[in-house]
């Protein structure tokens, strides 16, 4: 039996913080152990660029992504791990795929809509300041995902919208051109940690209140220090589902760890202990991985030289499956 594919994108804008780390570097390792999977992660270095124009931190941002999950024991030779810049078939797939999309479709699209709500309530032209990027992303989207027939594609519920558009993209060019493209399906995981950031809310580069991932120990305990908490005394019960702290915890513990301190938590314990506690978890989980880090980031030829590996692997299907799609559409040699 052939294998299914799944297919993860780390979009290369921001430092990981621990949010990206629970919610997605970490299931998405564990799944890349699955035998019966034949799993592909990239960086979606062109994605990033329709929310930053700065060339210095699109750069930086692939280099600590990349370390990261190399660092976290992400194993290359189990799957294929590309940088979506060195596969030069995908911006030509996405482009045969554009001439497919109908442009009520794209009208439809969760970020686009919202953008246009936004400009409307500041009293701005509807299109202010929406690039073609922002407004067609969905389509290169479309062609990270079918360019390697992806059967499975794990996303947040904001997400879904966009894998629906890619079977609907797919659908259509197959119709019009036969049977290339399989129908990925969305897989959200409701499972997976949400976490809070620093203030309560979703944490969030958008928000600035995240912990980056490989900050160092002293660095880690103070972010950890300034999670909002309420104003409870030592000795007073806390409410374990209302708190961060608590949320955060149990996102890194054990199940018999999440029963000791929800029960620490009935019990009063003082923030500043709940606090000592939780670095001490987290930094026990993370030290390993963050010196791997560092290392990696002192020796970026390394990481350079895992890309080029991985874009090598990932060319074997790209390269002759854009052949096959040229061909179809009627792009080939005369005669």
């Amino acid at each position: 039996m052939s294998k299914q594919r799944v297919l993860t994108g780390i979009t290369t804008t921001g430092t990981p913080h621990l949010g990206n780390y629970v919610g997605a570097i970490r299931p998405a390792i564990a799944a890349s152990q699955d035998q019966n999977n034949q799993s592909f992660y990239f960086l979606a270095d062109y994605h990033a660029l329709i929310k930053c124009q700065d060339p210095e931190q699109v750069h930086q941002s692939t280099l600590e992504i990349a370390a990261t999950w190399l660092a976290l024991g992400l194993n290359t030779d189990n799957v294929v791990f590309y940088r979506q810049s060195d596969i030069h078939e995908i911006p030509e797939l996405t482009w045969l795929l554009t001439c497919m999309t109908a442009k009520g479709l794209m009208n439809r699209a969760h970020a686009y809509k919202a953008a246009v709500d936004a400009n409307r309530a500041d009293g701005e032209d509807s299109d202010f300041g929406i690039t073609m990027g922002l407004y067609s992303y969905p389509i290169l989207m479309a062609a990270d995902i079918l360019m390697f027939n992806a059967n499975k594609v794990p996303v947040g519920k904001d997400q879904v919208q966009h894998i629906e558009m890619a079977r609907d993209i797919a659908q259509r060019f197959n119709h019009h051109y036969g049977e290339h493209f399989a129908l990925p399906e969305a897989v959200v995981d409701d499972h997976v940690a949400v976490l809070q950031g620093l203030d309560g809310r979703k944490m969030s580069k958008s928000y600035g209140n995240t912990i980056p991932l490989f900050l160092t120990e002293k660095q880690l305990k103070k972010h950890i220090n300034k999670i909002k908490t309420n104003l409870l005394e030592p000795g007073e019960p806390k409410d374990p589902d209302t708190s961060t702290v608590f949320q955060v915890w149990q996102a890194f513990a054990t199940p018999e760890q999440t029963a000791e301190m929800r029960r620490a938590f009935e019990e009063g314990i003082a923030w500043g202990e709940a606090k000592k506690q939780l670095f001490e978890l987290i930094n026990g989980q993370i030290g390993d991985a963050r010196e791997r880090y560092n290392e990696l980031l002192a020796n970026p030829a390394q990481i350079e030289l895992e890309l080029e590996k991985g874009a090598e692997k990932a060319r074997v299907y790209s390269a002759p499956f854009i052949d096959k799609l040229r061909h179809a559409v009627g792009i080939r040699k005369i005669g």
